[in-house]
């Protein structure tokens, strides 16, 4: 089963737990769209433990940390969501990670939401939990429900807010798949808890 990692926003764990998760699955791993560096291709490589996940190059690596349209502009080439296609794997899992939340626009009319929405892939949607997050988190499920595409559940990451995650689960209708408390060191170790605990609920 392939699986598309969006988020509420940037920086809200969208790597980590593409690392969970394919620790989990022993999954492959794609970055469609690098926007700036360091690449999170070797962020995920580098947490990984086991020895079957491949990691997939990237379509584009673009050199700007910014929107990817605007990062595409600066760099000269042009994203269109036609001209991606996922790719074949041996592997019976593939993780997919987008670029920041669902509606960072890859052009002038095309947005992240569109890839899973052409491939028919199932979303996980990961949401930090910050002033803020539940009106982020439900515009989020809003528009992924408006749009019909399949979301197997959500994911918590941060500090426990049983509020704000009661709130968020009660009006998604989604399970929650796994909650990531704030950690002193993300490392192997890390990931692998995480993975067994995850794996009991995919």
């Amino acid at each position: 089963m392939n699986y598309f990692i969006t988020a509420i926003g940037t920086d809200s764990g969208k790597s980590l737990f593409s690392a969970i998760i394919c620790e989990a699955l022993e999954a492959d791993y794609w970055k469609p769209i690098q926007a700036g560096y360091p690449r999170d291709t070797d962020y995920v490589g580098g947490l990984l433990s086991n020895l079957k996940s491949d990691l997939i190059p990237e379509k584009y690596v673009l050199n700007t940390p910014a929107s990817p349209h605007y990062a595409a502009e600066i760099d000269k080439v042009r994203l269109e969501v036609e001209d991606f296609d996922i790719p074949k794997t041996d592997n019976d899992h593939l993780v997919i990670e987008g670029a920041g939340g669902v509606l960072v626009p890859i052009n002038e009319n095309e947005f992240v939401i569109d890839f899973p929405q052409k491939w028919g892939v199932s979303v996980i949607l990961v949401a930090n939990l910050y002033l803020g997050s539940i009106n982020h988190s439900l515009l989020t499920i809003n528009e992924l429900n408006r749009r019909g595409v399949e979301v197997n559940g959500i994911v918590f990451n941060g500090a426990s807010n049983p509020a704000s995650e009661d709130i968020i689960l009660k009006h998604s209708g989604y399970p929650c798949l796994l909650r990531i408390q704030e950690e002193k060191e993300i490392n192997h170790e890390v990931v692998r808890r995480y993975a067994a605990e995850l794996k009991k609920n995919l």
